[in-house]
């Protein structure tokens, strides 16, 4: 599985943890950014990982900001992309499994980093359920056109 990732300065010690344990863990990973801790634009590297995912050059993406949320509006403004905050662990189980969404956001500042690494394994490894949730995506998707 191919994962694109993307941060601003408030998320790149953590991308960076999250890429460390991606390798680990067999996925191929794709860093679009940002690769330091100089203050930077958090929208062009969640919109870069973002189109990754919508263009199929990655199967999923992870995104880390300050708060979580900037790059979260940024990545669910490129079509196709559905991406939500994983502030605990039951939510990030349902971004999946209900949402079908195809990326995740962290917020560095208020999340531990054991916590954020645990959320991405719950994350890429839950699939999504279908059945009464297909029809809520497909509203979404229906909209987007």
């Amino acid at each position: 599985m191919k994962i694109s990732l993307g941060c601003d300065h408030g998320g790149f010690n953590y991308k960076e943890e999250i890429k460390k344990y991606l390798i680990e863990h067999n996925y191929e990973v794709i860093d679009e950014g940002t690769n330091s801790l100089d203050s930077c634009n958090y929208a062009e590297f969640a919109i870069k990982a973002a189109e990754d995912v919508a263009n199929g050059k990655a199967d999923l993406g992870i995104l880390v900001c300050s708060s979580g949320e900037g790059v979260t509006i940024a990545a669910n403004k490129v079509k196709g992309v559905r991406c939500g905050i994983g502030y605990n662990d039951k939510v990030s189980e349902l971004l999946r499994v209900h949402n079908n969404a195809n990326m995740i956001a962290f917020g560095a500042l208020y999340m531990d980093l054991k916590d954020v690494i645990k959320r991405v394994d719950i994350f890429l490894n839950s699939d999504f359920e279908g059945g009464r949730h297909q029809k809520r995506v497909d509203t979404i998707i229906s909209y987007e056109k």
